[in-house]
């Protein structure tokens, strides 16, 4: 919320700022904060409520001039379609699939490390996830070992214990969807090699846990590989050839971040520049700075946060002409 609320002040917007009904608490912080600051009333603020009871009150009126959202593709897609019939700018962040490609001299144990966080930070709540590791096929039986023994040890708890290093899934309903999509993946062919099941624990019985888990062996077909899952699912596709993990690694509706890593500088300015990602990090994943801008194509939305072009989001174009020595102009001189 912060993406939207800091660039919306510094251009002088009032605004309305609707969190998440499961995750509010932060917004609420947040908005808190703003009024001790001494932000005016009606500057920021806050309504709470689900997105089915305020959603179409908020998006389908003339009354605002900018809609911002950052949420699933069917919810954006809503949007649009409401502020389409009042001609209502939007800046939609909608998630992605995002692929980590690893070649074979990439360094071996910073590259597990990141495709381990990449995919499973937040337990993969992350619209920037690295959920699909495609992976050359000469290291892919080595480093998938490597990965999931690291996948296995990772500290699941509650948010609040400083021990934990990932959490819960935002809501029970939300760890149903992702036990549907690993049965998807189990019944559609490919290898289950870590995590598919909720952590034994009998401490963790209370939370929405979810162990990581991993599928090798999976290919471009299926809907695990393709769909966005929003949880600790990292899938594995192996490539013998730089066209084919291109090829991979463009293969999706979303196009919001990919990473590369390899030891040849050259390979690597090559596959940033042919990816239709809108961020490639290259030997590094899941990492942003204010200065620049965020945002993807296809799927993965409209229109950019962060940078320039996010503070532009929230600010119109105009264009002034002042004469100073007004004279006759002289188009017309026969009458």
């Amino acid at each position: 919320m912060s993406w939207k609320i800091a660039p919306a002040l510094a251009a002088g917007c009032t605004m309305v700022a609707k969190p998440s009904e499961v995750t509010p608490l932060t917004t609420i912080a947040l908005v808190r904060l703003i009024d001790r600051a001494g932000v005016p009333p009606g500057v920021v603020n806050l309504i709470q409520s689900s997105g089915a009871t305020v959603g179409s009150a908020l998006t389908d009126t003339p009354d605002v001039d900018l809609i911002s959202f950052t949420g699933g593709a069917a919810t954006g897609a809503t949007i649009a379609g409401n502020a389409a019939k009042h001609i209502t700018r939007v800046a939609l962040e909608l998630g992605g699939k995002n692929p980590h490609i690893v070649f074979p001299d990439a360094e071996c144990d910073s590259a597990v490390d990141a495709v381990l966080t990449g995919a499973f930070l937040h337990s993969g709540q992350v619209c920037s996830a690295g959920t699909r590791l495609i992976v050359h096929e000469s290291i892919a039986d080595d480093f998938v070992a490597a990965l999931a023994a690291r996948a296995s040890r990772i500290r699941i708890g509650p948010g609040l214990d400083p021990a934990s290093e990932t959490g819960p899934l935002v809501s029970e309903a939300h760890r149903a969807k992702v036990e549907a999509y690993v049965a998807l993946g189990i019944s559609s062919g490919s290898r289950l090699v870590t995590g598919g099941a909720r952590p034994g624990d009998p401490a963790l019985r209370a939370g929405s846990f979810y162990l990581p888990t991993i599928f090798d062996h999976c290919h471009r077909e299926m809907r695990i590989v393709q769909e966005e899952t929003f949880g600790p699912i990292l899938t594995v596709e192996r490539f013998s050839t730089d066209d084919q993990a291109l090829t991979l690694g463009n293969d999706t509706a979303y196009g919001l971040a990919a990473g590369v890593r390899t030891a040849d500088p050259a390979r690597g300015e090559r596959f940033a520049r042919a990816l239709r990602h809108g961020t490639v990090w290259l030997n590094d994943f899941g990492y942003y700075t204010p200065a620049a801008e965020w945002g993807g194509f296809g799927r993965s939305g409209i229109g950019r946060e962060l940078g320039p072009s996010g503070l532009a989001e929230y600010q119109e174009t105009k264009h002034i002409w002042h004469n100073t020595a007004p004279a006759v102009g002289g188009w017309f001189t026969h009458n």
